[in-house]
């Protein structure tokens, strides 16, 4: 037994999990409604590509299994939610497998890896398939003929993908409210503001996630957004910054682990986003912003330290 102060907590990590997969259900929900049962396929079969891929890999390596922690489940859900729905099915698997296999457990498995499985898939998809990682749909209407079709869309689907650097502050009001509800293009899970807070909010509740990198990210974003003279709402809630904001830049695993780290580490996601959207080739940056600090976690967490409790200064 070590040394007091001893820290006691009911949270396991398959508690934690399952907080999560509660606060993904609204964006989850959201995707379904605005593009149909092909939706709701990707997500199972991401899902069940990265419990079967972290089930596979560790009992290749004669590993204990961790599928129960429900972590393969978080990152199969993330994984699709920040895909087109469009996305060929193949090619999700591959990505999944690559988030679990490469990403997660070749550095150690849950704990140990650097970066973030789900953003690591994306940008292995994004880099791979490009032309199908930037396909877009329109929603289709509830309940309609092709609400119901799981035909792949890609060919024949005009892709739709508006440039955040045609959307001064002077534009861009008409699709605020389009934006909010969610009935725009875009990845699954990221067309809903609404959803996403819904989800963020029920994260910070209930403790799962601290404030500080969202507010941060978030709170820098508009400031840069009207520096660089964008209109503030839409550079927010188009894309994957709401979502990267709440769900994927505050993993417990490539986050850094005090106050001032958290702070300085949301910053360094609003300055990089920004500086991507701007002067990048993509109009989007959000995944990568979230995997460049995801390298700097280490360096942020060795020159901010916690308060050691117990040490006499002299």
């Amino acid at each position: 037994m070590s040394s007091s102060p001893h820290i006691r907590a009911a949270r396991d990590t398959r508690r934690v999990m399952s907080f999560v997969i509660i606060a993904l259900i609204p964006p989850l929900v959201a995707g379904v409604y605005f593009f149909g049962m092909r939706a709701l396929i990707l997500a199972i079969v991401c899902v069940l590509s990265c419990v079967g891929a972290e089930y596979g890999i560790r009992r290749l390596l004669k590993k204990e299994s961790s599928i129960g922690d429900l972590s393969a489940v978080v990152t199969g859900l993330i994984t699709a939610l920040i895909l087109p729905p469009t996305m060929p099915i193949w090619m999700t698997i591959v990505g999944c497998v690559f988030a679990i296999v490469v990403v997660k457990e070749f550095f150690g498995g849950l704990g140990k890896n650097i970066f973030n499985p789900a953003a690591s898939a994306r940008v292995f998809l994004m880099s791979a398939w490009p032309a199908f990682t930037n396909a877009y749909i329109e929603p289709r209407p509830f309940f309609s003929k092709d609400w119901f079709s799981v035909v792949d869309g890609v060919t024949s689907a005009t892709p739709h993908l508006r440039k955040l650097s045609e959307m001064t502050i002077t534009k861009g009001w008409d699709a605020i409210g389009k934006l909010f509800w969610g009935n725009i293009s875009g990845s699954m899970g990221e067309t809903s503001a609404f959803a996403i807070l819904l989800g963020g909010i029920f994260l910070l509740a209930t403790g799962i996630i601290r404030w500080e990198i969202p507010a941060t990210y978030l709170g820098l974003s508009v400031l840069l957004a009207l520096l660089g003279n964008y209109n503030p709402a839409y550079y927010l809630f188009a894309g994957g910054l709401m979502f990267g904001a709440f769900f994927m830049a505050t993993d417990y695993v490539t986050s850094p682990r005090t106050f001032w780290g958290r702070v300085l580490f949301g910053a360094g996601l609003a300055v990089l986003t920004f500086v991507i959207r701007r002067f990048g080739s993509l109009p989007e940056g959000v995944v990568y912003s979230i995997l460049i600090m995801n390298g700097f976690t280490p360096l942020i967490n060795s020159l901010i330290k916690p308060r050691v409790f117990g040490k006499v200064k002299k």
